[in-house]
């Protein structure tokens, strides 16, 4: 570790070895100043700061590494706000030249709102498991919420979004998304099983045995809102049992084959229950949704895989009678022949 020297400003802490400002008295003040303090809580949660304290701050290489990268990031965020709208600008520009559809437009997207919509299907996020993440994870969980938030919103006709047990730091998080709170979005404090009836709840979870063949307009389903890239394996499903609550998992296995975890990201489970609720296919809209890198392939039905067989059969018998009639053709040619010569001169 080396000593990092900070700017001190104004000293608020007077000692008998510093002048506060004074010209009389000791000039060597290595008090931190509020605002410096404040950048140092800010940018590395680990840096540990104490105003009474005369020694320099002491920083890690990467803290102070850390710190640099803060200080240059909050410098350029004008920058690339507007370097982003500019990009987004000239990419609406050339789909339109493509003539590709860019969907509905701001002023038809006013009316796609969940108390117009004839969906009155209810998803339900549930955020109460801030404690098992780590703060990128929270992020990750945060920014998955948005996108469920601009799939739902561009639906013609909306599921009814809800977010419960939003008070952890996640909730703290999502302040970074100015106007949040303007969404069209039921965001609850209370726990899903405070807003709902016991009867109502289906909480979903890959481990359960019960599968969902159709959408119950009467039932909620609720989504754990957890990235934990696989470290709490079952854990939606323990707590749905802990707490006496149904349970149940989408019909992945009825139509896909894959090769990894059938466990799904919050946003892609969200878009395959909206596009589900909107007329679409269970097997279309895994196909659709499901990224490519789970390797997932339609299931063949029975009559598909007996009739492809029954196909091949045929194929193969007709490849065995056609090499037969060109054996007996040849055999045939032959004889032919050896009559010739074996005939009288």
């Amino acid at each position: 570790k080396v000593a990092m020297e900070l700017p001190t400003d104004e000293c608020t802490t007077p000692s008998d070895d510093c002048n506060n400002g004074n010209n009389s008295g000791n000039n060597n003040c290595n008090h931190i100043s509020p605002a410096v303090d404040a950048i140092l809580v800010n940018a590395d949660d680990t840096v540990k700061t104490d105003p009474t304290s005369h020694s320099p701050v002491v920083l890690s290489k990467n803290q102070q590494k850390k710190l640099l990268k803060k200080e240059k990031w909050l410098a350029t965020k004008k920058e690339r706000k507007g370097y982003e709208r500019e990009k987004l600008k000239r990419k609406r520009t050339a789909m339109i030249e493509a003539g590709v559809e860019l969907g509905p437009s701001r002023k038809q997207l006013k009316h796609c709102t969940m108390a117009l919509s004839s969906c009155k299907q209810r998803v339900v996020i549930d955020m109460s498991f801030d404690s098992y993440m780590t703060e990128r994870d929270q992020c990750k969980t945060v920014n998955q919420i948005h996108r469920c938030y601009s799939s739902n919103r561009r639906a013609a006709n909306p599921l009814q979004f809800y977010v419960s047990s939003f008070t952890g730091p996640s909730s703290q998080l999502m302040e970074k998304n100015n106007g949040f709170r303007n969404w069209d979005v039921h965001f609850k404090n209370e726990s899903y099983l405070d807003v709902f009836s016991q009867e109502q709840i289906v909480y979903l979870s890959s481990e359960s045995d019960n599968i969902i063949d159709t959408l119950n307009v009467n039932k909620v389903y609720i989504i754990g809102g957890l990235v934990d890239h696989n470290f709490h394996k079952g854990l939606c499903h323990s707590l749905a049992v802990e707490k006496k609550v149904a349970h149940a998992r989408l019909p992945i296995d009825e139509y896909l084959q894959m090769k990894t975890r059938k466990v799904l990201t919050i946003d892609h489970v969200f878009r395959i229950m909206l596009a589900v609720s909107q007329g679409q296919s269970w097997k279309d809209a895994f196909l659709s949704i499901i990224p490519a890198r789970k390797g997932a392939k339609e299931l063949l039905q029975e009559d598909d895989c007996s009739d492809d067989a029954t196909s091949q059969l045929n194929e193969e018998s007709s490849q065995l009678n056609g090499l037969g009639n060109s054996l007996k053709d040849n055999e045939l040619v032959q004889n032919n022949g050896d009559s010739n010569v074996s005939g009288p001169l």
